[in-house]
């Protein structure tokens, strides 16, 4: 059986972080068989901001590369060498900083790093939706709506769904625990009488199990 962390989380107040729910399910009697994240978007786009196109300039050494400026609203805007024909100055884009970790839809991630591209310093990448695992497309770089605001982390932009899954192995005589609404109350039980609720599954496995 799965349930949602999320889901729990409107039955249960000030619900415990994920990892010591997983240890609490598991000590009175719901067994956690396995517990992992789920994300809408591989990543989750951690470390990826939205930026603005200040500057747009030939590439010296290269006839369809772009040198640009991104404000990502830091102390200084960021030089980056840009590959997509669709880049103009007063866009709002996806900057992949370095340190950034992309997690393209088809290959294997990648960790952006400060590259000297045809003789020109690239502090980053602008991206487009298939570098960070929002689509297929590679016609060129993603460009927003014009109301979004540099420094914008774009998971919040994008309002991306993340949750915790647990597989529960829940066994034929507890049907009360069969529902989200079961083990809440299970879980609210143990939070206000911990040492109570943990004397009654010992007592209950010694009785029953």
């Amino acid at each position: 059986m799965k349930i949602s962390y999320k889901w729990l989380s409107e039955y249960i107040p000030a619900i415990p972080e994920p990892e010591r729910l997983s240890r609490i399910l598991t000590s009175i009697g719901l067994e956690v068989e396995d517990f992992y994240k789920y994300e809408e978007v591989k990543g989750g786009l951690e470390g990826l901001v939205l930026g603005e196109v200040l500057t747009c300039e030939k590439h010296p050494n290269a006839d369809k590369l772009t040198l640009t400026t991104v404000d990502v609203n830091g102390s200084v805007p960021l030089r980056i060498v840009c590959g997509a024909p669709n880049v103009a100055v007063g866009q709002k884009v996806i900057v992949a900083k370095p340190g950034t970790t992309i997690f393209p839809t088809k290959g294997e991630p990648l960790t952006m790093k400060v590259a000297n591209i045809r003789g020109e310093e690239s502090q980053g990448m602008i991206c487009a939706e298939d570098e960070i695992g929002l689509g297929t497309s590679h016609q060129g770089i993603l460009v927003l709506d014009k109301e979004a605001k540099p420094g914008t982390p774009a998971a919040e932009y994008f309002q991306l769904y993340e949750d915790w899954v647990y597989e529960i192995g829940v066994t034929p005589n507890r049907m009360d625990a069969m529902s989200h609404w079961g083990i809440s109350r299970d879980v609210c039980a143990y939070l206000v009488f911990p040492i109570a609720t943990r004397f009654a599954w010992t007592i209950t496995l010694y009785l029953f199990g």
